[in-house]
């Protein structure tokens, strides 16, 4: 398996610890994570597999990082990219707007040629509305710190198991 590309966005340093617990579960030799305060365009060069992470933020927005750098996803070329996505958020206190940055994002890397992978159920969940859900799946892994820690661990080892098949 090729190298993967992991780009994050955090603020409050969830997302990024997540982050850490796919590259250890992959393999840290596997995954080379990128901060999105600290990324280019060029950066996504070089690599077929990529994993999309962010938080969303305040009411449905993005993470403030992915927000500077989202109108360059206009210019950039995912074909023959094959991508996974996670989000982190609160699903009780945000009901109306769970995992919403990534479906934000989803949208914009698929209408650029990205392939997504990594579609994950959203039995066991409690919210309202999401950009995030397409035919009744998350676009990827949704994480919820404030009221489902205790699931965190298990949730990444399923993921990480199934999105290696689906990267292989």
């Amino acid at each position: 398996m090729s190298k993967i590309g992991l780009f994050f966005g955090t603020q409050t340093g969830k997302t990024e610890s997540i982050a850490e617990m796919i590259r250890d579960e992959f393999g840290a030799s596997e995954i080379d994570l990128h901060d999105m305060s600290q990324v280019d365009a060029s950066d996504f060069d070089g690599y077929t597999k990529l994993i999309i992470a962010s938080p969303t933020w305040d009411i449905g927005e993005l993470q403030s990082d992915w927000d500077g750098f989202f109108p360059e996803l206009d210019s950039m070329d995912f074909k023959g990219k094959t991508i996974a996505y996670f989000g982190t958020g609160d699903q009780l206190g945000y009901s109306d707007n769970f995992m919403d940055a990534v479906g934000i994002l989803e949208a914009k890397i698929t209408a650029r040629g990205g392939k997504t992978v990594g579609y994950w159920s959203t039995d066991g969940y409690d919210f309202s509305e999401s950009k995030a859900v397409r035919n009744g799946k998350f676009v990827g892994l949704a994480i919820d710190e404030d009221n489902q820690s205790d699931l965190t661990d298990e949730r990444v080892k399923a993921w990480v198991a199934q999105i290696k098949k689906e990267f292989a």
